[in-house]
């Protein structure tokens, strides 16, 4: 039988037993209310209208009230007549009620009425044990019915209850075991089936599915075999050292030049674990110390570059560990399997970057001399002493005046890019006054904003706290800030500037109303050479670069934000 069908039959079934349920109790009920109603209303009333005609005749039955309220309830009583013999009794009470009334002093009367009342009582009291008696045999059938009925619904369900479910649960579970047999490579299990159901058609299917497998596992194994021995020469005819571990931290694979890198024998190091071989060697301790200090996979591993002394000279490295994860075929969540360290060998271009360095601090150095022999050349040019100038050679002056100080502004930022590369910045930290700092810079540009009608608003808080800092490289750092905002503001508007204390800081700020940065080019701002295409800058693209160095180089912090159309702020920020 198939599925659908052996569910629907087993629903199907135990719907039709609830509805009979359902039906066998309202019609007991049903019954036992129509029985209960016939005695409230037939019996019941009869026996009250029957006290009220005895209290009546108690009173005074030769008063007027009396005699009506025994004459309203005779008459209903004549009109609720149900048992047989009751219609007679009543009328015979009707006529010794109206001779009553005609000799109400006759005491016969009394008694005769009274043995009336208390025959129709009488009566209705025995009809009343009758039926109470009827009432209980009904409820008796019911209770007999909806027990039998109920137990009945009860073995069906208990029989589909043990049954049903289990006749579908147990060939998907032999199923589900083989499947999982077949993700464990195991190609040969097959599912013994003799169902005449869907599950026998899954069952079939699987089995064709598994004999395929087992085909292509058989007729793939060599060409496997062969593409990893590709993988391995490829791996080793690498120039770069390259290490593979697995997620435990296994070392699974190293290639001929990490091996060569760390004078170790690729047979003493594969299939070892990394932390051991770490202890032995400080080389491999070196490139693993990141994957040994965590136990969980890597996210983000940045580069690092490793100074390593091989073919008896210094190479340089950039080492790179690649976290391996898979998500296995069939499944959603992500696995990891290991890592993959990689050193490329940057030995040329370090060699390329010091040979740089060293020739621009030489070339900066050299340019400066000649160009303060110009510059003094220049002021004796305008010195009056000397000879009066025409208007001519005083804009030839002046032009070589403004070629000169640009001269003399790239050299120094050319110079301050040789010490941020070597590493040897030369600061001289102190405690410095943040108010003189910015008053210095405003003075040294305040030329510069006036050629551009710039107002520059300074809003310099009262009683700012000394910072910890070098004066001079703060200054020209902020002095590079305002001419930027200068370069890039509009004519005829305002710079901001800024200094306050925050916290345990005082915060430099330099606002400017111009174009602002594109959100595109805000990743790139302080990279080294970088001008924002279209700009029309004639400088060197340095000075955010340098700038950057030289506050993080004090302890400090240096920031911006941006919006396109409105202006830029920069913000730094130093130690109190």
């Amino acid at each position: 039988m198939k599925i659908k069908a052996k569910l629907t039959l087993g629903v199907g079934l135990l719907f039709m037993l609830i509805i009979l349920l359902a039906i066998l109790g309202s019609y007991n009920i049903s019954l036992l209310s129509k029985d209960t109603q016939n005695i409230l209303v037939a019996n019941y009333n009869t026996l009250d209208y029957s006290r009220w005609m005895l209290i009546a005749l108690d009173e005074n039955i030769a008063s007027p009230k009396s005699i009506d309220k025994f004459t309203d309830n005779l008459v209903k009583q004549q009109h609720n007549i149900t048992e047989p013999g009751e219609k007679e009794l009543t009328e015979k009470l009707t006529v010794d009620f109206e001779s009553i009334k005609k000799n109400p002093k006759d005491s016969l009367l009394y008694i005769t009425i009274r043995k009336d009342l208390t025959d129709i009582m009488y009566l209705n009291m025995e009809a009343i044990v009758h039926k109470s008696n009827i009432a209980k045999e009904t409820a008796e059938k019911a209770i007999y019915w909806v027990a039998l009925t109920g137990t009945i619904c009860f073995l069906i369900a208990f029989f589909l209850l043990f049954n049903l479910p289990s006749s579908i649960a147990d060939p998907i579970r032999e199923i589900t075991e083989s499947i999982k047999q077949i993700a464990n490579n195991n190609y040969k299990e097959r599912v013994e089936s003799d169902y005449q159901n869907e599950l026998g058609e899954m069952a079939y299917a699987f089995n064709v599915m598994a004999e395929k497998l087992e085909e292509y596992d058989n007729s793939n194994l060599a060409k496997i075999l062969f593409e990893k021995k590709r993988i391995e020469t490829l791996i080793n005819n690498m120039h770069d050292p390259v290490i593979g571990l697995d997620e435990n931290k296994i070392i699974l694979f190293a290639n001929d030049e990490a091996c060569k890198v760390a004078a170790l024998n690729r047979i003493n190091i594969v299939g070892k674990n990394a932390k051991d071989i770490a202890l032995k060697n400080n080389l491999i301790n070196n490139l693993l110390q990141d994957l040994i200090a965590f136990d969980e996979p890597l996210k983000k591993v940045a580069d690092k570059t490793l100074k390593i002394n091989a073919n008896g000279k210094e190479n340089y490295f950039d080492k790179e560990i690649i976290d391996i994860n898979i998500t296995p075929t069939g499944e959603q969540i992500s696995k990891h399997i290991g890592h993959v360290i990689v050193l490329r060998n940057i030995t040329t271009f370090k060699e390329l970057d010091f040979a740089k360095t060293n020739f621009i601090a030489t070339i900066s150095h050299e340019l400066k001399t000649p160009i303060a022999t110009i510059k003094a050349s220049l002021q004796l040019l305008e010195n009056e002493k000397i000879g009066n100038l025409n208007v001519e050679q005083k804009q030839l002056i002046a032009s070589i005046d403004d070629d000169s100080n640009r001269l003399l502004k790239l050299t120094g930022e050319l110079l301050n890019l040789s010490q941020v590369e070597t590493g040897n910045i030369k600061l001289s930290i102190q405690q410095s006054d943040a108010s003189k700092i910015i008053n210095y810079a405003i003075e040294t540009v305040k030329i510069q904003a006036a050629q551009k009608q710039i107002k520059l608003e300074v809003k310099i808080e009262e009683n700012l706290p000394l910072v910890k800092a070098d004066a001079e490289k703060t200054a020209w750092v902020l002095v590079n800030l305002l001419i930027n905002a200068i370069h890039y503001s509009f004519e005829n508007s305002e710079i901001i500037v800024e200094v306050k204390k925050d916290n345990d800081n005082v915060v430099f700020s330099v606002q400017d109303f111009g174009k602002g940065i594109e959100p595109k080019y805000k990743d790139k701002i302080f990279n080294r050479y970088f001008q924002i295409p279209g700009s029309n800058n004639s400088g060197t693209g340095l000075g955010l670069s340098i700038s950057k160095e030289f506050i993080e180089t004090q302890g400090g912090k240096i920031t911006f934000e941006s919006e396109y159309g409105t202006g830029s702020t920069f913000t730094i920020l130093l130690k109190i």
